[in-house]
């Protein structure tokens, strides 16, 4: 269980923003709160996973496997940001990427048990949480398509290809 309720923190997750003061305060003993030290790898693509994850503090790199031992960097999150949601809110699929401390950090756990209780016990603050949910899907979709273009792209530079002229 996280520490005494901070509500000011979770008023800066984007997915809590808009959920009533009281439905905070019993979702907080929900929180499972967790410790990382620079360079602990959280979880890894491929493994199973039924918890997301609020970063409290610190800063957690999430990165895919390309090739041998490289790593292409998806994203650095820092306090307030989210991760980890989709083992949660998906059909049980595996992680799609690995999430390593790159600072020392503290992370807030909710399990998908704990998620489910707290859309069954208030709706329409789990309406306001699927809102900010698919606002967050939505930009991280935009950065993978962002990221094959530009990938795409040095594929092309790399082969002499050129495209615009036929």
């Amino acid at each position: 269980m996280a520490p005494r309720p901070d509500v000011a923190f979770l008023r800066q997750v984007v997915l809590f923003k808009d959920v009533d003061e009281p439905t905070l305060l019993a979702l907080w003993p929900r929180l499972r709160e967790r410790r990382l030290k620079k360079g602990d790898v959280l979880f890894r693509a491929g493994e199973r996973g039924e918890e997301l994850f609020l970063i409290r503090s610190g800063s957690i790199v999430v990165s895919t496997l390309v090739t041998g031992r490289v790593e292409q960097v998806l994203a650095r999150l820092g306090p307030g940001e989210v991760f980890g949601e989709m083992s949660v809110l998906g059909d049980e699929q595996k992680r799609s990427a690995t999430c390593q401390a790159e600072s020392d950090a503290v992370l807030l756990g909710l399990g998908r048990n704990d998620l489910n209780q707290f859309i069954e016990s208030s709706p329409r603050d789990a309406a306001k949480f699927f809102q900010h949910m698919s606002q967050v899907a939505f930009r991280r979709l935009r950065q993978s398509s962002d990221l094959v273009a530009e990938v795409t792209r040095w594929g092309l530079e790399a082969t002499g290809l050129d495209v615009e002229h036929k």
